[in-house]
């Protein structure tokens, strides 16, 4: 008997390479016919004025595509405008508040009137507030909750009918790993981005019969040099030190060039997820194993980080405003030269 079985097992083996061979293959050409050329394609990327957000304007820019940039501070956008224009470059800039649903409307109007289309929109404006949850008011999460859900909100709702009407598109919504885990001292942003996965899956979802491939992209730490503009609380120069540090510790985070290049090419092909960083992906891993471990372990580190304080603590001040002897340092060298390549660094006045 036991003859028999190992001989029906040992017989089953061919049959099961096979098998996951054709599998592979199906997914193979399922990629490759999903695979879209962005020469000459439009990009819409909202927040695209620096950090992340600019890498991946120069990125979609080298493959060919027309850029739309959208962003609220016109110094910044000029700055790219420029920066564009030296490489002879497609590029628009449209000054844009993504949490104001008029100007969604008026500036994805203006980008049909003028291109056509919008083949690809990638929602990557963000804001992040760096606290403990004492100092975290209503507003905090409100205005979180207004540049990651309703900023993606209203530019999908613009621009998925044209999509639509084309049958092609792609989406890419930038959460992050603080959407699937949740973050001690980042409260506002975990909430809001949580709720930005949650909309980007559902889109994905209702969209693929209209060959819109909606993917989401839940990067880790990443050196982009927006340390310098997130917003903090608290003991802030504490606060900024452990954060700005964290970012720019190269076993912990990537570069933002790197991390570009990975979510062009899950646009490319219509990815559901990107992941950024093996730690984030181990993370989440270890969050959907055992969520009661990870609750435990944030909680260890939430009681090594810096408490809430007295008087002041719930005043923001921008990364810049909260340095110290620890920061700007030797250990947040590498995320301060993306400050400075990311257009991140402060201007004067």
């Amino acid at each position: 008997m036991t003859t028999d079985r190992t001989a029906r097992f040992l017989g089953a083996i061919p049959l099961a390479v096979v098998g996951a061979g054709a599998a592979a293959v199906a997914v193979w050409v399922r990629r490759r016919r999903r695979r879209m050329d962005f020469r000459g394609k439009t990009v819409l990327i909202s927040g695209a004025s620096r950090g992340l957000g600019l890498e991946l304007a120069r990125g979609f820019a080298k493959e060919g595509a027309r850029i739309v940039v959208l962003a609220r501070d016109p110094e910044e956008l000029a700055a790219v405008s420029s920066e564009f224009a030296r490489r002879r470059e497609i590029v628009s800039v449209l000054e844009c508040d993504v949490r104001r649903q008029e100007d969604v409307q008026k500036s994805v109007a203006a980008v049909l009137n003028q291109w056509g289309s919008v083949d690809v929109l990638i929602n990557n404006a963000g804001i992040i507030q760096v606290g403990p949850v004492e100092h975290m008011k209503t507003k905090d999460f409100a205005d979180a909750m207004a540049v990651h859900f309703w900023g993606p909100l209203y530019l999908m709702q613009e621009v998925i009918p044209h999509m639509k009407s084309r049958r092609q598109g792609r989406i890419v919504n930038i959460s992050s790993i603080g959407g699937k885990v949740a973050v001690p001292h980042l409260l506002p942003y975990v909430a809001s981005k949580f709720a930005l996965v949650g909309l980007s899956e559902g889109f994905r979802a209702e969209l693929a019969k209209d060959r819109i491939y909606v993917t989401t992209v839940c990067p880790g730490l990443m050196r982009t040099g927006a340390h310098l503009n997130a917003l903090f609380k608290g003991k802030h120069k504490r606060e900024f030190a452990i954060f700005s540090i964290a970012n720019a510790f190269p076993l912990f985070s990537t570069s933002s060039e790197r991390a570009a290049r990975q979510i062009i090419n899950a646009c490319r092909y219509g990815r559901a997820e990107l992941i950024i960083t093996p730690q984030a992906r181990l993370l989440h891993l270890l969050n959907s194993l055992s969520p009661a471990f990870t609750a435990a372990g944030f909680s260890l580190v939430n009681r090594m980080l810096p408490g809430a304080r007295g008087a002041g603590g719930d005043l923001l001040k921008r990364g810049w405003e909260s340095q110290s002897v620890l920061s700007p340092s030797v250990l947040t060298r590498p995320s301060d030269r993306a400050a400075g390549r990311n257009n991140e660094r402060p201007r004067p006045g």
